[in-house]
């Protein structure tokens, strides 16, 4: 088996080019911010994820977490090294100094969110949730509410969930059914939800779930939905743990992956109602939900990042080991390691430009959101959030959809050995399967990016990134003819975007459905071009430093080979994707459901 090692040059390139390190440390509350104390964290997670959390990985998938009467035990070691991570500060690292955080930019802590993942995912899914708890009651909480579950959600003593759908309505949040009476000063909630991870375990004191429910006079669909805080146990007027609350685990759901990390049934009420507290105004639980569910898809995506990273630095230890066969044209010798290969190489290639491309466009997203936040000008914030908004479900739906396909090459690499369990490949397919499915399918994700992010503004914001990535060209026509087939491929990539999305500007109001057959299209075209866009700045950059006395010669020359190659060998699909957008409607829609 390899041993994780987080890419720390990658990681402080893509802080400091991708989501702007210098202009994150100029923004209010940002003045401790340097390129010295991205180093230092970083290092010091990576030895974390490395010594603590790459171990359990293997071992917690083979023993998975264990349901038994209500209780929910995690696998052995995860309670322990869920002690180490919040006693060395982890869980708190982006939250509000007010509550015990450390309040550090995103552009930091989302870095590290890649690291926790691609060393043990199903660990770090609890306290990524615990973090969007931390979100939505920032945002919408009451006084009451942040003092009293605030400090323990920050320092991890707490951890947190979301719950939102139910076995009869899956990701169609307007039938939800729970049920939320008040009674004085809180509400019973009454009703049962799935599908929520690290809803019940062993690792923590106290869970804390934000659940959405009905008010008795709420209007039907997703209107009518309130959001609730509702603790496992409930808290005394000390601040400490009290009773048990009317919350009971009754399953935990049998996995393809992530067998490390519980995902509960949950039933709220079953001896007379479960006690909850309104969070913000009634019947606007969703819109609040939103605020978690954003973040958490950022934080889906740098999943789809991580694992990625994880599965190619397997298949990379494999390549460097695995003796088979001669060198392509040699018909005597010794046999060579299968790195050697050219098809292999292609391969650990592919892997290695889209993981760079993908953690690129997630470091962006992570600086647009520290501006969005922290700006002091509204204008400026508002800009940014634009942007934000545009780039979420990209990140979310491209990221994790490549996962998928580069943890597949990971099992192609071992060839028949990827397919044992035993060589671990496997698992990091199985783990990243659900990552589309998270927080919202790669169609609901489409769908928002066509939708709220581009048709209901008129392409706006997605026109005027558009031409960011136009201005691009003058600096590579100046760089001559080590790029000049990179130059080729990404204005015409540019020009394909620029196209499919005047096609959707056009289309979306008079013809909503043929918009939509081609969202999931639109969305991988996006996604692929603004990782081009990256990467063609990083060949800029590396090829300008790579000759300045004192620079890491090394890494700058790795970074242009790898751009190159995402610019000549992948960034070309975008001319078929976008083909697809404009021309691909008809087809998807022409046979009518009974003919299936």
């Amino acid at each position: 088996m390899s041993t994780y090692t987080a890419p720390l040059k990658d990681m402080q390139f893509a802080i400091a080019e991708f989501a702007g390190l210098e202009g994150v440390a100029a923004l209010p509350g940002c003045g401790e911010v340097s390129a010295e104390l991205v180093e230092a964290v970083l290092t010091e997670a990576g030895r974390f994820a490395q010594g603590v959390l790459d171990p359990l990985n293997r071992s917690g998938d083979k023993q998975g977490a264990q349901w038994r009467d209500g209780a929910v035990t995690a696998p052995d070691g995860f309670a322990d090294a869920y002690r180490q991570f919040t006693a060395a500060g982890w869980n708190g690292l982006a939250a509000s100094t007010d509550y015990g955080g450390q309040g550090l930019p995103h552009c930091i802590a989302l870095p590290l969110q890649e690291m926790w993942n691609s060393a043990n995912m199903a660990f770090c899914l609890c306290p990524m949730l615990t973090t969007g708890v931390q979100e939505a009651l920032t945002h919408h909480g009451s006084r009451v509410l942040l003092d009293t579950y605030m400090p323990k959600l920050v320092s991890g003593e707490w951890t947190g969930t979301m719950n939102l759908t139910e076995p009869q309505a899956g990701s169609d949040l307007s039938a939800v059914r729970t049920r939320a009476v008040p009674e004085g000063g809180h509400y019973r909630i009454q009703g049962t939800k799935i599908f929520i991870t690290w809803g019940e375990h062993d690792m923590a004191e106290n869970i804390v779930h934000l659940v959405l429910a009905r008010l008795p006079d709420a209007p039907e669909g997703v209107k009518g939905i309130s959001m609730f805080v509702v603790p496992k146990f409930l808290v005394n007027t000390d601040g400490g743990r009290g009773a048990r609350n009317d919350i009971r685990c009754v399953s935990i759901e049998h996995k393809l992956g992530i067998h490390g990390s519980p995902t509960c049934v949950l039933a709220y009420g079953d001896q007379g109602g479960a006690t909850g507290y309104l969070v913000g105004e009634p019947n606007r639980g969703l819109e609040y939900m939103f605020t978690m569910m954003n973040h958490a898809r950022l934080g889906v995506g740098m999943e789809g990042v991580a694992i990625a990273e994880r599965a190619c630095q397997h298949a990379l230890e494999y390549a460097k080991t695995r003796v088979q066969g001669r060198a392509i044209g040699q018909k005597s010798g010794d046999r060579v390691t299968i790195i050697h290969h050219p098809d292999v190489r292609r391969m650990l290639m592919t892997m290695r430009a889209q993981i760079e491309a993908m953690r690129a466009l997630g470091y962006l997203a992570a600086g647009e959101l520290d501006r969005a936040k922290r700006h002091p000008d509204a204008q400026v914030r508002a800009r940014h959030q634009s942007r934000l908004d545009l780039l979420t479900p990209v990140v979310k739906g491209w990221c994790t959809e490549l996962a998928v396909e580069i943890a597949s090459l990971g099992v192609q690499i071992h060839g028949g050995m990827g397919f044992v369990e035993e060589t671990g490949a496997a698992q990091y397919l199985r783990d990243a399967r659900i990552t589309t499915i998270y927080e919202g399918t790669t169609g609901i994700q489409a769908n928002d990016l066509i939708g709220r992010k581009v048709g209901a503004e008129q392409g706006a914001t997605a026109f005027a990134l558009i031409a960011e990535m136009r201005a691009l060209d003058a600096p590579l026509a100046a760089a001559g003819a080590p790029l000049a087939p990179a130059r080729a491929s990404f204005l015409q990539a540019v020009d394909g975007l620029e196209a499919a999305t005047r096609w959707l500007v056009d289309h979306y109001r008079a013809e909503p459905e043929a918009a939509a057959a081609v969202a999931v299209p639109y969305l991988k075209l996006f996604g692929t071009v603004a990782g081009g866009w990256l990467m063609a700045r990083a060949a800029l950059i590396a090829r300008e430093r790579r000759d300045i006395p004192g620079a890491d010669r090394a890494f700058l020359d790795a970074k242009l080979a790898t751009a190159c190659f995402y610019l000549e060998h992948l960034l070309p699909q975008a001319d078929g994707l976008s083909r697809t957008v404009t021309g691909g409607a008809a087809s998807t829609l022409a046979l009518d459901p009974s003919a299936f």
